[in-house]
């Protein structure tokens, strides 16, 4: 329990953009907090109280010496106590959406600065829960954290999955072990959008299946009813699998690792579409090329990369990678076909990505014309102040 007594104070320095913070931008840079030898001292994930410069409090953060994000704010509250009732009230609110959204428990119960806990990931999937804690204050508090969940949300198994770059940003070892109650006996089947997808929950990318694409996946399947379908960078099916849910003829999954696509054969299997879906390992870039050189094609063609510019000084590349994909891909779609293209890029702004997107299939020698564009579902809010939290774009094209 982290009660107000005896609190560390922390402040702000005169150039610091107090006003930004005052109005709801949940993030302090190194740079902006004055670090003299007592701040530099304080264990990586104390709560204390945030001043600005005139030491007027501002609210509740957690401190992080060793991180370029030296502060997150958790309360506006300065007097706010940070116990099990405080994480009970916001997996309360986040519940309460999630609930009203989907008939099933599975989806991002918590995404991060946007639910009100900064840093922190929570992916329900039935009884089960996998916490990301990518904040150095979520691991000191993980016990309350934990306590909170189960008791609001009855999930009766809780796996811890510290594992990933955002981690390492804030100075954190990997750790992965199971909280609360027993892991799963193998992959998890998820029911989503008519397909069921097989998370792996302890050994799995990020907590085992991506929520976000839902949407994406809704409205890919709505173009694929009798359609030759190639899903590039499928990961465990995501979208080939909901294709084959809305009635497409054929569906060819393509993936870097053999065992996401057993998974997504797996999945196929429970669905009883086997007869409809192939597989086929590979580099993707690899993979494009040599479809073309046999002359292949698809009425739908999706490519959902994993992240090419996972920073501002990775941006510039990432976009190179990003046309690449589209030139590649565009020359696989038959005339009147669909192309959809994806990035979870954050530093790619949505301008960006698109018009490297759209060189890609100029340069293949199409045309297009953008008739969707989607984001990430609803169970994962978007913070206002925060454009870090909208990373996920799906462009679909009509060539």
């Amino acid at each position: 329990m982290n009660t107000t007594k005896n609190r560390p104070t922390v402040r702000l320095t005169p150039k610091a953009e107090v006003r930004a913070i005052r109005h709801g931008f949940p993030w302090v840079y190194a740079n902006e907090l004055v670090t003299d030898r007592r701040t530099r001292g304080l264990a990586a994930g104390t709560v204390a109280v945030l001043e600005d410069s005139g030491r007027s409090p501002l609210g509740v953060v957690a401190v992080n010496p060793a991180s370029k994000i030296i502060c997150r704010m958790l309360d506006r509250n300065p007097h706010a106590d940070i116990d099990e009732a405080w994480f009970a009230v916001r997996f309360a609110r986040a519940l309460a959406h999630r609930a009203r959204l989907y008939d099933q428990p599975f989806y991002r119960l918590i995404h991060a600065e946007a639910d009100g806990l900064p840093g922190v990931i929570v992916d329900r999937f039935g009884d089960i829960a996998v916490v990301q804690p990518n904040a150095a204050w979520a691991d000191v508090l993980i016990t309350p954290l934990v306590d909170a969940l189960m008791s609001v949300t009855g999930v009766t198994s809780v796996i811890l999955n510290g594992t990933g770059r955002a981690r390492g940003l804030e100075g954190l070892e990997d750790r992965m072990e199971v909280m609360r109650g027993i892991p799963p006996e193998g992959p998890v089947p998820v029911p989503m959008n008519g397909a069921i997808y097989m998370a792996d929950l302890m050994g799995g990318q990020k907590t085992g299946l991506f929520f976000d694409q839902r949407a994406n996946h809704a409205f890919a399947a709505g173009l694929a009813k009798d359609a030759r379908v190639l899903d590039v960078f499928s990961h465990v099916g995501g979208f080939g699998l909901a294709a084959l849910a809305a009635g497409a003829k054929s569906v060819l999954a393509v993936d870097g690792s053999a065992p996401a696509l057993a998974l997504a054969e797996d999945g196929a299997t429970r669905m009883g579409v086997t007869d409809r879906f192939e597989t086929r390992k590979g580099d993707a870039f690899d993979v494009l090329t040599a479809l073309a050189d046999e002359g292949a094609t698809f009425d739908v063609v999706i490519c959902d990369p994993p992240a090419f510019a996972p920073s501002r000084q990775a941006l510039d590349a990432g976009l190179r990678a990003y046309e690449r994909v589209a030139r590649l891909a565009a020359p696989l779609v038959a005339d009147g076909g669909y192309l959809g293209l994806c990035s979870c890029s954050h530093a790619a702004d949505l301008t960006k990505f698109r018009n490297a997107c759209s060189r890609g299939i100029g340069r293949a020698g199409r045309r297009g014309q953008i008739i969707h564009t989607g984001f990430a579902g609803p169970d994962h809010p978007l913070m206002p102040h925060l454009a870090e939290s909208g990373y996920l774009k799906a462009v679909f094209y009509r060539l």
